[in-house]
């Protein structure tokens, strides 16, 4: 594959549906069409157990991660810290405020999102057209809105190659209930983002804090791009 696809630099390996939220409002989400079957499968098998399986994010390319990132070095948009409460950025030095970015939002280029193979999900049965989602550890916690959709996942997801790469906190990316992986295409390119051609994609990039990313890219690659998806791969069933 071309590594635009790995760095979310084109959207050729997308196929975009019109999808409706809980409100009821429409909009076009993106992945790679045998993603779309799997999660179709799987919306079908969660709806027998009374679950809305719907699509809070699916494709994401480099430009919106880009904006992404930058608003949060700027401080326009809050860097949340291990309790999910933002963080005063003055106190941190220019390393410290990439990682506690890091832990919440990927860095452009290397988003999982990029590649058309992941997607946060929630469930639009438990909650009514006004609410306000905010893909929270507590909105899929005991007593969430979301607690039995986690619950399910856990037991359904691999039947249909999906996993959670951020289910636990590995000392990387916050863990992330509602990230969902479809392993067959997302090993494939997450094995050829490399450190080379992430390199690549970020120099010619307007990237806030891209002294520290650059001198410490390695060590990013390695803690919170690099992810072992077998170590925290979900339990396979058959539906």
């Amino acid at each position: 594959m071309e590594a635009g696809i790995c760095t979310g630099q084109t959207d050729a390996h997308i196929e975009y549906r019109v999808s409706e939220d809980h409100a009821g409002d429409k909009r076009p989400i993106g992945l790679q069409s045998e993603v779309w079957r799997a999660y179709e499968e799987m919306r079908s098998l969660a709806a027998d157990s009374g679950i809305d399986l719907l699509i809070a994010s699916g494709f994401r390319d480099f430009d919106r991660q880009l904006s992404i990132w930058n608003r949060k070095a700027e401080g326009k948009r809050p860097v949340l810290d291990q309790q999910g409460l933002p963080l005063d950025l003055s106190a941190l030095s220019e390393f410290e405020v990439c990682e506690a970015i890091l832990r919440w939002s990927a860095l452009p280029g290397a988003s999982r999102h990029h590649w058309g193979t992941d997607m946060d999900v929630y469930d639009g049965s438990t909650i009514d057209a006004a609410y306000k989602l905010q893909l929270t550890p507590d909105e899929y916690g005991l007593g969430g809105p979301f607690y039995e959709l986690n619950a399910w996942l856990g037991e359904h997801a691999g039947s249909f190659n999906f996993t959670r790469p951020y289910q636990f906190d590995t000392g990387g990316i916050a863990p992330e209930a509602w990230h969902l992986s479809y392993t067959p295409l997302a090993n494939v390119l997450q094995a050829e983002l490399t450190l080379p051609v992430l390199e690549d994609c970020l120099s010619e990039a307007d990237l806030m804090l891209s002294d520290s990313v650059v001198k410490h890219l390695a060590l990013i690659h390695a803690r919170f791009i690099n992810v072992d998806v077998s170590a925290v791969s979900e339990t396979r069933r058959h539906s």
